[in-house]
């Protein structure tokens, strides 16, 4: 692949890396295709980068599942709800664009929450579990994402 190639597939991966912090891209789906791209294009060795790169973003999107669950379980927060304030989410990044996201989440799990138990500081209590299992997420998913592209970096100067 031609150095220009590899600066785009650096980029994409860097897009990728931030839609993980940002919540509005599927950050580690960006950064496996951009790796997977750039073996196709480089080929022999290169599939070995993308092979260890796909194990640890799986890896990672697996932890992440595991422990935001293990987590929202202790504090008896629902699917339901989570699923709920996701759309609701969603829905805040395109009204108030970027921050609505970050506005619309947090409260649906509030009122879900509230209606739910009847109980506004166990509602409370659902929602700081709802944020904290959210930045879990964020971060095992970006450490899986920072591991691929560490693997990428490597393997460029290896293939």
């Amino acid at each position: 692949m031609s150095g220009l190639g590899e600066v785009a597939v650096g980029l994409a991966i860097l897009v990728g890396l931030v839609g993980i912090v940002v919540q509005a891209l599927p950050g580690n789906a960006l950064v496996i295709a951009a790796i997977g791209i750039w073996s196709w294009a480089t080929g022999g060795a290169a599939w070995w980068v993308f092979a260890a790169a796909a194990v640890v973003v799986a890896l990672a999107e697996t932890g992440q599942w595991l422990l935001a669950g293990r987590h929202l379980r202790k504090a008896d927060v629902p699917f339901s709800t989570m699923a709920l304030a996701g759309v609701a989410g969603i829905v805040g990044f395109f009204v108030i664009p970027v921050i609505g996201l970050f506005l619309f989440f947090p409260a649906a799990v509030f009122l879900l929450e509230w209606r739910r138990r009847g109980d506004r500081s166990a509602a409370l209590a659902a929602t700081k579990a709802a944020v904290q299992a959210t930045g879990i997420t964020i971060l095992v998913q970006l450490a899986g994402g920072l591991l691929a592209a560490a693997i990428w970096i490597v393997g460029l100067f290896l293939t």
